[in-house]
């Protein structure tokens, strides 16, 4: 049996209107937390799935950059990964492109040899796997 993650969504209310709230409540990192169609589609403070979603990326990237290089005998110092997502809105909204950022810290490494264990962490994440968008990437030592 996998192991099984969940996170739970309140929605009160038409979509322009309306409000939400999110809870990660096996974790506890947060509850109830505000999304609207102003903090998914505008500047209003509070989170939204698209976000979320970066988020989930970025941190899962990470982790398996980390156990590829491992798995090759080098630990890296640091390694920090940005998740920009792409949300087109026309015709309909739409998850078109995720772009990593990475930038890490790995002593005793070229540049090549960190783009291969970078690229083959892009392609093996679980996240990565979870989505049907392209995912694109800059991956750096510095």
């Amino acid at each position: 049996m996998g192991l099984k993650r969940y996170a739970t969504a309140r929605w009160e209310g038409d979509l322009n209107a309306g409000k939400g709230v999110m809870s990660t409540p096996q974790s506890g990192l947060f509850a109830d937390q505000n999304y609207s169609f102003k903090t998914r589609f505008g500047d209003d403070k509070g989170t939204n799935p698209e976000e979320l979603l970066a988020a989930a990326h970025a941190g899962c990237f990470s982790m398996a950059l980390s156990f590829i290089m491992q798995n090759a005998g080098i630990t890296a110092e640091k390694i920090e990964t940005r998740a920009d997502l792409t949300l087109e809105m026309s015709p309909a909204p739409t998850v078109t492109q995720i772009h990593l950022t990475v930038k890490a810290k790995v002593p005793g490494i070229d540049a090549e040899r960190f783009a291969g264990f970078a690229d083959e962490a892009k392609k093996n994440c679980v996240i990565s796997r979870a989505l049907s968008v392209p995912v694109s990437m800059d991956a750096s030592l510095g």
